[in-house]
């Protein structure tokens, strides 16, 4: 086996990866179809999103807060930028007359039930992505898992099956329970996402020199919200996520699982779009849940 060169040092998070006439980095040289879907997802006044996570369910069964989508999740719909659903839910349950960017969950395989999660296969066909009008698919990529090759190979699939349709792909790193969760893992994850073809990348947001993982990544990162935080500190992880380079969040437990997840996504839309900083969204935040 080679001997691996020794991670580099020169990130230089503090100059942008140029665009030159489109507004979100490393997705100027795309397909018009592409960039349109890509600039529904993101908003191009602020080149941020805000994506509402609802996935959940392929693994987990109805998980709290998306026992009820039609009732907990659709009066959302108007205050996110996309929705990330999985097929089945997008068919039952979201409005026909919603124009809202829907991104699919595009993997799957075993349930909460099982030991590794990591044996996922594609789990839609990118024919019923375009049939469905989707902004695009999102896969899971487990760096360093069991399954680590095989679940390459199938976003490398979807991205192949993407280009043809003009698709973007987002990959997901996925972190299995034993893993490290630092920014030199996420540097390699999103990098070999990113050289693989996905056309965004969404992650988890750690404290300590996340600006090298949003800097060596040439494609867009959005941050995955993760599991349920007291307000403040969601607005706050997603404040630094955003000033560190991310462009935007995909967030889930923290909006549909607050006590009052209107006004929390009010607050992260502040947040993300507005540059609010966290104390302010989380007085807005109070200021809508007073307000009922």
């Amino acid at each position: 086996m080679p001997e691996a060169d020794k991670e580099g040092e020169r990130y230089q998070a503090d100059r942008p990866q140029a665009a030159p006439g489109f507004f979100l980095k490393g997705s100027h040289q795309l397909d018009w179809g592409m960039k349109n879907r890509l600039a529904r997802t993101f908003n191009p006044a602020s080149g941020r999103t805000v994506m509402l996570a609802v996935d959940h369910g392929y693994f987990q069964g109805p998980t709290t807060g998306l026992e009820r989508i039609d009732l907990s999740i659709v009066p959302l719909l108007p205050q996110c930028d996309a929705l990330f659903c999985t097929r089945g839910i997008l068919r039952s349950l979201i409005p026909a007359e919603s124009q809202k960017p829907m991104v699919l969950r595009a993997s799957g395989g075993p349930s909460i039930l099982r030991e590794e999660l990591s044996d996922e296969q594609i789990a839609m066909d990118m024919d019923d992505a375009v049939r469905l009008n989707a902004a695009g698919v999102g896969i899971q990529v487990f760096i360093g898992g069991e399954h680590e090759t095989r679940s390459v190979h199938n976003m490398t699939k979807l991205v192949d099956a993407g280009l043809r349709v003009g698709m973007p792909v987002m990959g997901i790193t996925a972190v299995g329970k034993d893993m490290v969760r630092d920014a030199k893992y996420f540097r390699l994850a999103c990098r070999i996402i990113a050289e693989l073809g996905a056309q965004y990348v969404k992650t988890y947001y750690v404290e300590k020199d996340f600006e090298t993982v949003t800097a060596s990544c040439p494609v867009p990162i959005v941050m995955a919200g993760g599991k349920k935080l007291p307000e403040l500190d969601a607005l706050t992880m997603a404040y630094n996520a955003v000033q560190q380079g991310a462009c935007g969040v995909d967030m889930g437990r923290n909006i549909f699982q607050s006590d009052a997840p209107k006004a929390m996504i009010a607050a992260v839309n502040a947040v993300v779009h507005k540059k609010a900083k966290p104390a302010e969204a989380l007085d807005l935040y109070k200021s809508l849940k007073a307000k009922g």
